[in-house]
C-alpha cells in the first residue's frame, strides 16, 4: 500500500495556494474566458481545446505529477475569505544538483489585479522554494514592455539580469524577455571553496 503523502498548501494573510483540483475547472475555465483579452497579449498561444474540461483534467494530472516528481509547484490562488479563485502561480523547471533553482510564472484574472495579491502570492512561493525546498534561486522573465510584471517582480526583490533573445513564444511570435532573478539571501555570494 503506498503512504498518503500531504499535497503542499501555502496560506498566507489573504491567500490559499494549492495544487488544482478537478472541482476547479469551471472557475478556471469562466476566469480565464472572461480575461482573455488581458491575458492572450503575455502567454503562449491557447490551443483549440484550452478551456476543455478534458484540457483542465490533463492540467490536473500533469500537476500532481511534477509536484510528485519535484520538478514544479502548479498552484492555484484563491483568496482565503471566500474560496474565489484568483489566478496561478507556478514553480516549474526545478532543477537540483549546483544550480538548486526553478523558474516562477503566473496569471491573475482581470479583475483581481493590481490588489496586491500576486505580490502575496509570490512571496510566499519564493518562501517556501527558499525554506522548504532549500532552493537558492528562483527566475522569472516577462515581455519587456509587461511593465506590470516587470514592477510586480521589483517589488518583491527579483532583480534585473537582462534580456533573453527570441526567449519564448508569445501570442504566437517569437519574443524576447528580460530577466529577473531572486537570490536566497543567506547563499548570496557564499562559495564553499576552502
Amino acid at each position: 500500500m503506498i503512504p498518503f503523502r500531504r499535497r503542499p498548501k501555502l496560506e498566507t494573510e489573504r491567500l490559499t495556494l494549492r495544487l488544482p483540483q478537478h472541482a476547479d475547472w469551471k472557475p478556471w475555465a469562466d476566469l480565464r474566458e472572461e480575461g482573455a483579452g488581458f491575458l492572450t497579449p503575455w502567454e503562449p498561444l491557447w490551443a483549440p481545446d484550452h478551456l476543455t474540461r478534458r484540457a483542465f483534467t490533463n492540467r490536473v494530472y500533469w500537476a500532481q505529477r511534477a509536484e510528485a516528481q519535484g520538478t514544479a509547484l502548479p498552484f492555484f490562488v484563491f483568496r482565503q475569505h471566500d474560496q474565489v479563485l484568483l489566478g496561478a502561480i507556478t514553480l516549474d523547471n526545478i532543477r537540483r544538483g549546483p544550480a538548486q533553482c526553478g523558474t516562477i510564472g503566473y496569471w491573475i484574472g482581470e479583475q483581481f489585479s493590481r490588489r496586491g495579491y500576486m505580490r502575496e502570492a509570490i512571496a510566499a512561493v519564493v518562501h517556501h522554494a527558499y525554506s522548504v525546498l532549500d532552493l537558492s534561486r528562483i527566475e522569472a522573465a516577462c515581455l519587456p514592455e509587461n511593465v506590470a510584471s516587470r514592477g510586480l517582480l521589483e517589488k518583491t526583490g527579483f532583480k534585473y539580469e537582462g534580456v533573453a533573445q527570441s526567449y519564448l513564444q508569445i501570442n504566437g511570435r517569437w519574443r524576447n524577455h528580460v530577466l529577473y532573478s531572486s537570490l536566497r539571501p543567506d547563499r548570496r555570494g557564499r562559495t564553499d571553496v576552502g
